[in-house]
């Protein structure tokens, strides 16, 4: 005997189960069976892989006297066609007991055919169901609401109109709030995130257990805690509320894909310059070793299956610490300038930042503009449903539509404005920056120097005990600038300095700023 049911709510509901071994009991009663063994799945059958129909099958072909099975009806035994198949070749009697039929070998061709129509009707329904449900999620989609299983951090619950929506768990949503902003600093792995997730209190709602290193990885990429969410390649502006700000959770984005990640050496002891120098002679990683637990070497790994010349011979140079370190003092003392530089760049800042400024403001306006052309057509038409000339569920559709194109037009405009009053604090933030980076490196720890060289230098190798690197953009160009200049004081003095070679440098600084602020804005 074989019964069945589509989901553990049916069973727990009790109308199906039950109903099913009742009825088969006492047809194998009436027609004289003996009942060997009972088979029940409560799981869809719209696909291949069901456990007790598995177990059926291969108890079956294990017992070659055992010739009969009992089912309900034909769409309890299969919805898809390889079930169908699969029993078929088993060369068996099977009695559906609801729709008084008994199929065999010996059936007539007839009720072979008819029993084929209703395999492929059941697997019809099934694949209806699917096409409506998708449906039905798509819609729900496009209104904004989240149309699955919620993520950590949500719950499903009732709206007041009766469907099912997604609200912030009290519990657990802070947690993963405080999650984007431990990852977002880019000085932790993932497994560190998580650890201190776990030690915060975040387990799975039902079961307790810990969320896994791969789930946190899964939280940190889902866009979903913005407000935000992505269906079927459309990003659509969700009505629950967010965890974190688009800003944050792009910049933890940037991390995950490397682009900000800090190379840190996991261990017992944190080496300031592991994972940020390669050996020039093989390409391999120089990493950081402690000896007479006091002295701190650093070496090249010579790894015999990636190293590209001599393993033996690279791992036996060695360079001290403190000389890496006097190293990149002097690279970093090449960006210093004085206060009276300083001032001339405030002064170019804001000259600058007019047509910066002016664009900003042009955007804006284009964007409410927008905004209200959106707003006047949804008073409109709300006005013509008043009238009766559109009916309820097309100013509906179209109005959330609007609205939906209204909140990315609040979106952009928000995004100028900030944009537009962070020009002037990032660019002189930048150079204060870089005019104090040999200061700041020698009092930091050594996570900290590494995040500093991190962000200042790139390509960073080690040739016969000297670190050679290159400043990222803009650096570079302050770098050369500096450069030039002290060359001319040497010479000529400050002043000629000041004029010959800042003045032409900070136009062309600015200008590289200016067109990558301009990308960005673009993009």
């Amino acid at each position: 005997m074989y019964a069945r049911v589509s989901s553990k709510e049916q069973e727990k509901e009790g109308f199906s189960i039950p109903a099913q071994l009742k009825l088969l009991k006492e047809y194998a009663a009436a027609n004289g069976f003996a009942v060997a063994q009972e088979y029940i799945d409560v799981e869809t059958a719209k696909q291949t892989g069901r456990a007790a129909f598995g177990e059926m099958v291969a108890y079956l072909k294990a017992h070659p006297s055992i010739r009969v099975m009992l089912v309900e009806k034909t769409d309890r035994l299969y919805r898809n066609l390889k079930d169908w198949v699969t029993v078929d070749e088993l060369d068996v009697e099977i009695h559906f007991p609801k729709e008084g039929v008994v199929l065999s070998r010996e059936s007539r061709s007839s009720e072979k055919f008819m029993h084929g129509i209703k395999v492929l009707m059941a697997k019809n329904y099934i694949d209806n169901l699917s096409e409506e449900a998708r449906k039905g999620m798509q819609e729900k989609a496009e209104q904004g609401i989240w149309p699955t299983k919620t993520p950590l951090g949500y719950r499903n619950i009732t709206g007041p109109d009766g469907k099912k929506i997604i609200a912030v768990d009290p519990t657990l949503s802070p947690i993963v709030s405080q999650m984007f902003d431990w990852y977002a600093r880019g000085d932790i792995s993932l497994k560190e995130a998580a650890r201190k997730a776990h030690a915060a209190g975040l387990t799975y709602p039902k079961s307790g257990a810990k969320v896994p290193v791969s789930t946190v990885h899964t939280i940190l990429r889902n866009r979903l805690y913005t407000g935000w969410f992505e269906w079927h390649g459309k990003l659509i502006h969700g009505k629950h509320e967010a965890l974190v700000p688009v800003e944050l959770w792009e910049r933890v984005q940037g991390v995950l894909d490397g682009r900000f990640a800090s190379k840190a050496k996991r261990g017992k002891h944190d080496f300031a310059f592991s994972g940020l120098i390669a050996c020039h002679a093989c390409g391999c990683a120089v990493v950081g070793e402690i000896k007479k637990q006091r002295y701190v070497y650093y070496h090249c790994t010579g790894y015999a299956d990636k190293c590209q010349g001599n393993p033996a011979s690279c791992r036996r140079k060695h360079v001290r610490e403190e000389a890496l370190e006097a190293q990149f003092t002097e690279l970093l003392g090449r960006l210093r300038f004085d206060d009276e530089v300083l001032e001339w760049v405030r002064d170019a800042l804001h000259a600058s930042h007019a047509d910066e400024r002016r664009e900003h403001e042009e955007a804006v306006k284009r964007h409410q503009a927008e905004h209200k052309r959106l707003n006047d057509r949804i008073h409109a038409m709300y006005v013509d449903k008043l009238d009766g000339l559109v009916d309820t569920a097309f100013f509906e559709k179209m109005s959330n539509q609007w609205r939906e194109e209204q909140n990315r037009c609040q979106r952009e405009i928000e995004r100028h404005q900030n944009a537009d009053k962070s020009y002037l604090s990032e660019g002189v933030a930048l150079l204060d920056l870089a005019r104090n980076a040999q200061r700041l490196f020698e009092k930091q720890q050594p996570r900290e120097k590494r995040r500093l060289l991190n962000f200042v230098l790139s390509n960073c190798t080690w040739e016969d005990g000297e670190v050679v690197a290159t400043f990222r953009e803009p650096f570079d160009m302050l770098a050369e600038t500096t450069t030039a200049a002290a060359r001319i004081e040497a010479g000529e003095g400050a002043i000629s300095a000041k004029t010959e070679i800042w003045l032409p440098g900070l136009e062309s600084y600015y200008a590289s700023i200016y067109l990558e602020k301009r990308q960005k804005s673009d993009s």
